[in-house]
């Protein structure tokens, strides 16, 4: 950031000019600052560092200005996830964000004015939305309209815009109000999420706050001047772009993706606008999103954007993508007027709108007016007028309210929700608190732990559970917490409950302390506070840790046996144990849904080295299977098809939940589906040819083995040196004693896949070998062979290098190609599964491989050790090779010496000649040795070996 231009350079390009963008403000807030020992706000350390101080004053200043004037004013905030939007307009503790300290600063100027002897009436009003999905939702009325299929609706209003009808709109005295009304809001909000299973970070809030000044003008009329100040912030920007699920049928098939791509749909389109382009038509009415935002961005309003940036190097397209975004946002050009009147005005222009569209109701006049000729368009335009009728009667009814009646009305529906009492409460009594991804969700949900038994499971249990939690896996006895002697203790409910403290699953009685995580079903997340318990440790020194989301996610890896331990990792590493973390919670919600949904599939990951994948190096990559339970038919997605298919599992899961079907238009839409007849990776063999850097031809059954190690089969294969034509070697081919040796000469060799034998029974339908060899990026592929699980593929391709090179010595000594084995499942499914819920299906599964862990698969090597032992053995294989070809010559050289020596000559130098016989070839005793060790060590270890490579 150099004053007001951003500069952002390409890591993987180092000598590339950085790419600079120029805005009205340009803030770092990546480092630089220090925390306040008195209440924890972040100062600035140098003068590069923006405080939230600094922000607002830049940003939240202008808006408070405009809306004094009669402006309205919108603000909203753009970035990927993590980046600092929600820290930007909300923020945390004293490091409150423009919204905060804009209401803030908003009634202390009014409580100024008033005390100055003003006698403008002022009237405020808030409301708060969110929406998921093409789906608006109240989060001040969650059980309200909100709560209908497809949720409140959007409606367009001929002089106003578009408008969210039945929303909530509560007056508010101070901003103490506000900040209980955004508490309220943002746990109904955390509560929906988890109920439905949704992701908030995907989706977007609007605050919505609208500024009333009544004065009285000439005459004793009365004047109004609105302004309406709409902060909006945005789910996070890279659920708009590809998801990288290359190949995957319902890519893209999100409505989730769909708001924000159409709103740089939106903004493109504004920006050619704004640059004298000509027919250019802006797609407001495709999403729920950009109908609410059209008056921000292209109507009556002062508009301010922030671009949220992340600085790590990681994320640098999702950084670049959101400066240009920025950059055609700042070229928009929005017509703001004052927004003033008489009262008396508003209410008779109400009433003359209502008159004329009535009349147009009456008939034949609409069809007249509108031109529109069928029934049913007739029917649509008679229900939008009806509703314009309703919501304006709405309003003349609220303006003809006084102020007074409006406060009474919102304090009788804020008896119910006892903020201050329940804040007190926490302080003595123990109590769960919810844990989010999201920091602003963190803490809003709290359930009181009473003395004596307290009873957890869903809505449908009778009699009602003392603590009510709806959503994944969350059973109707789920389980019981007892408090009694100063003692809290958690019991398990029924068998197929899952609850986990501290990462371990609950089997009995099991006592709970302060800051212990508990995490009930799937999504559910808690921590116990136990205020008497944390001040008698305080008495005695003892200090708590402060829980993060972070620390339970690892808590869960770790107790699914994966190693979580940051000591000693590199940075590869370290991001691999990152996406473990929110992977293993996608793969927890996934299986609940497929669970609840009762698809019959689960969800595994599989850790894929480069190895594995015919790499000799890289990252350690997450793959996810897709196991069915009815016939153990597998199919693997890489993470990102994975995390697309759990977005659209969630659409699914949430439709089931408002409606109660789960049911799809076609199976190709349904993400727990895929087709019987794909064709699957069953395994691969890694092949190495150093016997051909010697001339040597190769011959090995080798094993196929999967990503976790598990042996599928046995393949043959060979590779025979020949001539240009393919006919075999004479006897008197040249001598390759080194492979540099072979350096300019020609090698020319036959690649064969006989056959495999010994595959898995439920890969008895077709099959097929492919492969890549050396720098070709041609794949190579064997016949497809048909209802045998040992297929005879025959297969033989020719190789010629004219004038072998270093490289190509260098890949036949040192590295290997994988050879992968493809092919369809039998998806036949037992008669004795078929009437097995999913979730029997799932406990009877977790218990076979809970089994299969104990008693071991595959002791003693890993697939790493195996790939070893067979670059070993080819090693051996050359050299055994090559001391065979010498002792053939060292007989010829034998003779030679005997009849020199009859002859009594002494042209052959005998003791270079006895040297020679004497010596050895020193690599196949290395090779050999080597070979021997690795045998003996897996003799000796008796232990299981992770078979997730």
């Amino acid at each position: 950031m150099i004053d007001k231009t951003t500069e952002i350079a390409n890591p993987a390009e180092k000598n590339e000019e950085p790419k600079r963008f120029t805005f009205d403000y340009s803030y770092w807030s990546h480092d630089d600052f220090s925390k306040r020992d008195t209440d924890g706000y972040l100062v600035p350390s140098s003068p590069k560092y923006a405080d939230q101080l600094r922000v607002f004053k830049d940003l939240g200043q202008g808006v408070l200005d405009n809306a004094w004037k009669g402006y309205n004013c919108s603000l909203f905030a753009y970035g990927q996830t993590g980046s600092g939007k929600s820290y930007s307009m909300v923020g945390y503790g004293a490091n409150k964000g423009i919204i905060p300290v804009a209401c803030q600063e908003l009634f202390n100027t009014i409580d100024g004015k008033k005390s100055s002897g003003d006698t403008t009436e002022y009237e405020i009003n808030f409301s708060m939305l969110e929406i998921y999905n093409e789906q608006v939702r109240d989060l001040l009325n969650p059980k309200g309209p909100s709560t209908q299929k497809g949720g409140l609706k959007i409606r367009q209003h001929p002089s106003k815009g578009f408008y969210v009808e039945e929303l909530k709109n509560v007056p508010v005295t101070s901003y103490a109000d506000i900040e209980h009304r955004m508490e309220e809001g943002t746990r109904n909000r955390t509560i929906a999420a988890t109920n439905m299973n949704a992701t908030s970070s995907r989706a977007h809030t609007i605050v919505a706050i609208t500024f009333k000044q009544k004065t009285k003008a000439k005459g004793n009329q009365s004047m109004t001047r609105t302004s309406t100040m709409n902060l909006v912030d945005l789910a996070g920007s890279e659920r708009a772009e590809s998801t990288g699920a290359t190949g995957d049928r319902l890519k893209e098939g999100s409505a989730i993706n769909l708001s924000l791509t159409i709103l740089g749909n939106v903004i493109k389109a504004l920006a050619d606008r704004s640059s004298s382009k000509k027919n250019v038509i802006v797609p407001f009415r495709d999403s729920a999103l950009t109908k609410l935002l059209k008056n921000a961005l292209d109507g009556n309003s002062k508009t301010i954007m922030i671009a949220a940036l992340s600085p790590a190097d990681i994320n640098y397209d999702e950084t670049l993508s959101t400066l240009r975004f920025a950059d055609r946002a700042k070229s928009i050009k929005t017509k703001a007027v004052v927004n003033e009147s008489p009262t008396e005005k508003l209410i008779r222009e109400l009433k003359e709108e209502n008159a004329r569209l009535l009349a147009q109701l009456k008939g034949a006049g609409t069809v007249q007016e509108v031109k529109v000729k069928d029934e049913a368009g007739v029917s649509e335009m008679r229900q939008e007028l009806e509703d314009v009728i309703r919501q304006n009667e709405r309003e003349m009814e609220e303006m003809k309210k006084s102020w007074e009646q409006k406060l009474k009305e919102s304090e009788r529906s804020r008896e119910d929700t006892e903020e201050n009492r329940l804040r007190e409460k926490r302080k003595t009594t123990p109590h769960l608190w919810n844990l989010n991804e999201d920091p602003q969700l963190t803490g809003v949900v709290v359930h009181f732990i009473d003395q004596g038994e307290n009873t957890i499971g869903n809505s449908k249990a009778e009699p009602e559970p003392n603590i009510v939690l709806n959503g994944l896996s969350i059973q109707k006895q789920h389980a019981i917490i007892k408090f009694k002697n100063d003692v809290i203790s958690i019991f398990p409910g029924l068998d197929l409950a899952k609850t986990t403290v501290n990462g371990e699953p609950v089997a009995g009685e099991t006592v709970l302390h302060h800051n212990d995580r508990v995490v009930f079903g799937s999504n559910h997340i808690y921590v116990l506070s136990y205020p008497a318990e944390f001040k008698a440790a305080q008495e005695t020194g003892k200090e708590f840790r402060e829980v993060t989301w972070d620390i339970i996610q690892k808590e869960i890896a770790k107790s699914s046996g994966f190693d979580m331990d940051t000591k000693g990792k590199s940075k590869d590493e370290i991001l691999l144990q990152e996406d473990l973390m929110k992977i293993m919670q996608f793969i927890s919600e996934a299986n609940a849904m497929s669970e609840e949904l009762n698809k019959k599939v689960v969800f595994e990951i599989v850790l894929v080295s480069p190895q594995a994948r015919g790499l000799k190096e890289g990252r350690t990559e997450i793959f996810v299977r897709m196991r069915n339970l009815l016939n153990d038919a597998s199919w693997l997605w890489d993470k990102n098809k994975f995390i697309n298919r759990k977005f659209l599992m969630q659409e699914m899961y949430q439709n089931y939940l408002q409606t109660g079907d789960n049911m799809v238009d076609k199976e190709e839409e349904d993400p727990f589906w895929e087709p019987d007849d794909a064709f699957v990776l069953v395994g691969s063999v890694q092949v190495y040819l150093e016997t051909l850097a010697y001339m040597f031809d190769m011959e090995e059954s080798l094993t196929v083995t999967d990503f976790k190690g598990n042996q599928n089969g046995v393949m043959s294969v060979s590779a025979v040196p020949c001539t240009a034509d393919g006919s075999p070697l004479e006897d008197d081919a040249d001598d390759i004693e080194s492979p540099e040796d072979l350096i300019g000469k020609p090698l020319y060799f036959n690649l064969n896949i006989t056959n495999i034998r010994g595959l898995p029974m439920k890969f008895n339908k077709k099959v097929y070998c492919k492969y890549k060899f050396y720098i070709d990026t041609k794949e190579y592929k064997t016949k497809m062979v048909a209802g045998t699980i040992n297929p005879d593929f025959n297969y033989s391709e020719r190789f010629s290098f004219p004038a072998v090179t270093n490289q190509l010595v260098n890949y036949l000594e040192n590295e290997a190609f994988s050879i992968e084995v493809y092919a369809q499942q039998n998806t036949e499914i037992p008669q004795n599964k078929v009437a097995l819920s999913t979730q029997q299906l799932q406990h009877a599964d977790s218990i076979k491989q809970g089994n299969v862990a104990k008693h071991g698969g595959t002791g003693g090597l890993s697939s790493l050790d195996m790939d070893e032992i067979f670059k070993l053995k080819c090693s051996l294989a050359a050299a055994a090779r090559r001391l065979n070809r010498k002792d053939g010559k060292l007989k010829r050289i034998i003779k030679l010496i005997k009849d020199s020596k009859n002859q009594n000559l002494d042209a052959v130098e005998l003791k270079k000649l006895e040297k020679i016989i004497n010596t050895a070839d020193s690599k196949l005793f290395k090779s050999a040795a080597k070979l021997v060790m690795m045998q003996k060590k897996a003799e000796m270890n008796n232990s299981q070996v992770c078979t997730i490579q």
